[in-house]
């Protein structure tokens, strides 16, 4: 293991020099396979270290979407085969997985501390919202730009939460349930939001959101409840697998909406970008702090803290579609996804490796 260690180390510091090498002598559009390759040589020799372990997939989301950028080609589709359609059936698997982590008491716990759920969805539904309203106001946008931007703050916690409360060892339960009722109540509150905010209706479509949700979530964690309660203890192997196919699967998913969105990405100024990534951050601190100072213990706080900074970005996306404003309030969400993503995760390893100390 040490002398994997020094290989891969060795190999990405190469790498890294020849990524830089290559931008200083004008190539920098030529450096996709050495800074891919830079991220997994990193990810390599994080992997041989249990103090850096956790951090390997946030090294693996980088290398996604790095490898998203320069080839997007790949991750769009293959022999005609649209990759998006793996989404879905990708984030299933992972509340499976989730759900083979979870017993009935879990829910039954939550249940019994309907605070918890409470302040979460004041926070949900308070936080973010008004950090879009501000941001959006003092950023200088234009009008549908600047909407877009509260339209991310108005949206709803997605799964990338409750896959960053699993990875983190946060309250998961309390996640799911966040997420279920957040999104639940959505189809209401997110347009009441925009009109009072952004000055305009979002339409959403309440029984298709409802039965996606149930698809993506109610189903494969209660089949994976069904599934720990009837094999509890008989594929210890599976509850090892979960946590890198979840880790995996996300990595896939952050890879594909990169590329969907790369030109929007590639089109737009470093100021959106900075803007998004402080609604991001001021979320999981706001959301995490005002937790804590209403009492609430720190796994259940770090869990708000997901649930506020993380919102369903692909649902914010899709509305902006049906507004026929893609273009421009669609841009927000697009960037939101994968920064969230690199940020949440990041955070998550730090939070886990905090746990396991």
């Amino acid at each position: 293991m040490p002398r994997l260690r020094r290989l891969s180390t060795y190999a990405a510091i190469t790498l890294a020099a020849i990524t830089m090498l290559m931008i200083l002598l004008g190539r920098g559009a030529q450096t996709g396979i050495p800074l891919v390759l830079f991220f997994f040589t990193l990810a390599l020799s994080l992997s041989t270290k249990s103090t850096t372990q956790p951090y390997v997939f946030t090294i693996f989301v980088f290398m996604a979407v790095a490898a998203a950028m320069y080839y997007p080609s790949i991750f769009l589709s293959i022999g005609g085969f649209d990759l998006k359609r793996l989404i879905i059936p990708i984030l299933m698997v992972i509340m499976f997985g989730m759900g083979t982590n979870m017993s009935v008491q879990d829910f039954i716990g939550v249940i019994k501390m309907p605070r918890g759920v409470f302040i979460g969805l004041v926070c949900q539904f308070s936080i973010m919202p008004l950090l879009g309203f501000a941001l959006a106001n003092i950023s200088g946008f234009s009008a549908e730009i600047a909407a877009g931007i509260i339209l991310v703050g108005c949206s709803p916690s997605g799964l990338a939460s409750n896959v960053m409360s699993y990875i983190a060892k946060a309250n998961l339960a309390l996640s799911l349930t966040l997420t279920m009722v957040a999104t639940l109540l959505s189809p209401l509150i997110t347009p009441f939001l925009m009109e009072r905010l952004a000055g305009q209706l979002v339409p959403i479509d309440f029984l298709a959101m409802m039965w996606s949700i149930t698809k993506i979530v109610f189903i494969p964690v209660v089949a994976g409840l069904l599934f720990n309660h009837l094999a509890h203890g008989r594929f210890r192997w599976l509850d090892k697998a979960m946590p890198m196919v979840s880790m995996s699967g996300i990595a896939i998913v952050i890879a594909i909406i990169t590329a969907a969105g790369r030109d929007a990405l590639l089109s737009i100024g470093l100021a959106l970008i900075g803007v998004v990534l402080v609604h991001n951050l001021l979320g999981y601190t706001l959301g995490f702090w005002a937790s804590r100072l209403l009492g609430l213990d720190k796994q259940s706080a770090q869990t708000i803290a997901f649930e506020v900074g993380m919102q369903n970005s692909g649902l914010a996306s899709g509305i902006a579609l049906e507004m026929g404003r893609l273009a421009t309030m669609g841009l927000a969400p697009v960037l939101f996804s994968p920064f969230m993503n690199i940020t949440g995760s990041s955070l998550a390893a730090y939070w886990r490796e905090q746990q396991i100390e």
